[in-house]
């Protein structure tokens, strides 16, 4: 598996305006190979901002890679920038290779 995040500082008073762009757009992940699951994480709330993150669950490295190559990617994040203001700084992608899973039995 392989997964990729991006963390958002979100303006203190903007929260609820993040997470509406994020459950009003549309994603057109579900139809793209290698694609497994997608979350929107809300973390803590500090002096300036509100600590958001996108986790984004693929079945390879590879399926990844395809996808923001895809137009599905282009469709998604088509207007993304309109959302700067919500920002405290800009987002952070980071991706990671399982090394290790444990699931439920």
């Amino acid at each position: 598996m392989f997964i990729a995040m991006n963390r958002f500082q979100v303006k203190l008073g903007q929260e609820e305006a993040f997470e509406t762009v994020w459950k009003n757009r549309d994603s057109f992940l579900e139809d793209v190979p290698g694609f497994v699951s997608f979350h929107l994480l809300r973390g803590s709330a500090e002096e300036d901002h509100t600590l958001f993150a996108t986790h984004t669950l693929w079945e390879s490295r590879d399926a990844f890679v395809a996808w923001t190559k895809s137009e599905a990617f282009r469709k998604a994040h088509a207007g993304a920038g309109n959302n700067k203001p919500l920002y405290a700084g800009s987002p952070r992608l980071e991706l990671f290779d399982t090394v290790q899973s444990v699931t439920a039995s």
